[in-house]
């Protein structure tokens, strides 16, 4: 079914294409280290020494990106050869900026395929570091988050790029060929495994829970004087192997890799709002398209909830924008569930409230079971699923065809395959709404089929409702259930918990601001 959804950003001009326009930018010299530059990266390279944590995270966060404003917009920042004399050379220090170096150009302009490839063996030099050297460094867990997040994102920009094969030049398919290493599944899945394994994170986060370490609780960092790089790096490649796993569309294997981290509780995860979305959102998505809607529909409530309490708190954060984007896809993602899985009492009123602003009108066209809700339940599906991406290599044989969307088709299908089968039953699901016992002759001549495809029917609505969970235990979906006892169907409803809590701390709070209202109100 034809969608109005762009599938991919449009990408922004590359720095060679702004150097061609002309104006200020064509000076731009790799070379030419500015004062302030020079300053930022002596002043980082010592906080790194010093292992001041707070000091390097300021400097990520607010300098390199005022500095980038300012000197960097429509061109990459100095070259690591550059300021390597400021920073006496230092090897680990220079991985560490060209990772910035690639990130920044990645964000601002469009890489070219050398420098993605660049970037890749960057990214293999760092971890290789990380992975058999001896690191003494203390690093943000924001930065940290931040190389996984953006390995997986260029692993997954690299895949949608090379798959674009029609309009390739004979240099860049020659580069493609040469380079087939580069970005390869296999080694993207490796460094990450390797930095679970390595890291021994699964041990750390085991003996947590017996009272044995302390990893969550002092949010990943060694106080003790070691490092932190490799354990927190093996704990945010846990939800980078679940993201990965998602754009492959093996949902299964990806949530098997999130299970040590216990997503019910605060974590290290939740210590980046970044990592903390990215987490619940693939983990949500990857339980939708197992059919486990009440998990997800818990925690899309949950984060959405937290998002709508604290986003004022991140307008300020290079991330903001991505924060609200993904808001956004967790709603559509919210309002499919909820279409599928009729499952309000596990949402709280505010979200509640957003959600039919948002998607009211949409969700009661969904409940029927004709195109029109199909095509919603498609348009939505577009708009929040991740970029699904076709990780082989591509054929070199002419002619030259794209096959960036093939992978998200096939998602998208068997997505309304499940759908169209869900449809099929929603006329049951009415009927045993509105009954608390009614017999199956009666019940197959309001739905005008005989009694066989009633059970048919049943049966399937039985199957549909039900799920296995990541322990492999047949869990129930379904707001109403039912049973057959001498050809009579007895119905039971769940009855919602009423939880009073809610309403009362609202009451509270409204209280509380008319007192304090009154309070300002001088009496004469």
């Amino acid at each position: 079914m034809a969608s109005n959804y762009e599938y991919d950003d449009a990408a922004p001009a590359s720095y060679e294409d702004v150097q061609r326009q002309g104006g200020q930018d064509t000076a731009y010299d790799p070379n030419f280290v500015p004062d302030s530059v020079k300053s930022f990266v002596v002043h980082m390279y010592r906080h790194i020494r010093e292992k001041n944590v707070y000091e390097i995270h300021q400097m990520c966060e607010t300098s390199f990106q005022t500095l980038s404003e300012r000197l960097f917009k429509d061109t990459p920042w100095p070259s690591v050869e550059a300021i390597a004399p400021f920073v006496d050379n230092d090897h680990v220090f220079c991985l560490l900026y060209r990772e910035m170096w690639f990130r920044h150009l990645y964000a601002r302009l469009s890489p070219t395929l050398k420098q993605r490839i660049d970037s890749y063996d960057n990214y293999c030099s760092l971890f290789q570091v990380v992975l058999h050297g001896v690191v003494n460094m203390q690093l943000p867990n924001q930065w940290l988050w931040d190389m996984v997040d953006e390995f997986v994102y260029q692993f997954q920009s690299f895949c949608q790029y090379r798959a674009k094969m029609k309009n390739k030049t004979e240099q860049e398919i020659a580069l493609l060929k040469q380079h087939e290493k580069a970005w390869n599944v296999y080694g993207v899945l490796n460094f990450l495994q390797a930095l679970v394994e390595k890291s021994t994170i699964i041990q750390i986060l085991e003996q947590e829970k017996e009272g044995l370490e302390q990893f969550t609780a002092t949010d990943g960092y060694d106080y003790s004087g070691g490092s932190n790089v490799l354990k927190v790096l093996g704990y945010f490649s846990m939800v980078g192997l679940l993201r990965v796993h998602c754009l492959l569309g093996d949902y299964h294997t990806g949530l098997k890799w999130l299970q040590p981290i216990d997503i019910t509780q605060q974590g290290v995860y939740t210590s980046v709002i970044g990592c903390h979305i990215a987490t619940i959102y693939h983990y949500g998505f990857a339980n939708l398209m197992l059919r486990r809607y009440v998990d997800a529909v818990r925690e899309f409530n949950k984060i959405l909830l937290y998002i709508y309490k604290t986003k004022q708190y991140h307008q300020k954060s290079a991330q903001y924008e991505q924060l609200l984007k993904k808001n956004e896809q967790m709603y559509a993602l919210l309002a499919v569930s909820l279409s599928l899985c009729p499952q309000t009492k596990l949402v709280d009123e505010s979200v509640n409230s957003q959600l039919r602003e948002k998607y009211g009108e949409k969700m009661m066209r969904m409940q029927r079971s004709d195109d029109e809700a199909f095509g919603i339940y498609d348009e939505l599906f577009s708009y929040a699923c991740p970029k699904f991406i076709t990780p082989s290599a591509p054929s070199f044989e002419e002619p030259l065809v794209n096959y960036n969307q093939d992978a998200y088709r096939l998602q998208l299908k068997m997505f309304l395959y499940e759908v169209k089968q869900q449809q099929l039953l929603s006329g049951v699901r009415t009927f045993l709404k509105v009954y608390s016992s009614i017999s199956l002759a009666k019940l197959a001549n309001y739905m005008e089929v005989d009694e066989p495809t009633l059970r048919t029917i049943l049966l399937t609505f039985k199957h549909k409702t039900h799920s296995v969970d990541s322990e492999g235990k047949i869990i129930s979906n379904a707001d109403i259930d039912f049973y057959i006892n001498n050809d009579m169907i007895y119905v039971v409803e769940s009855k919602p918990a009423k939880r009073y809590g809610d309403f009362f701390l609202r009451q509270i709070a409204k209280l509380e601001g008319v007192i304090n209202d009154m309070d300002r109100v001088k009496l004469e």
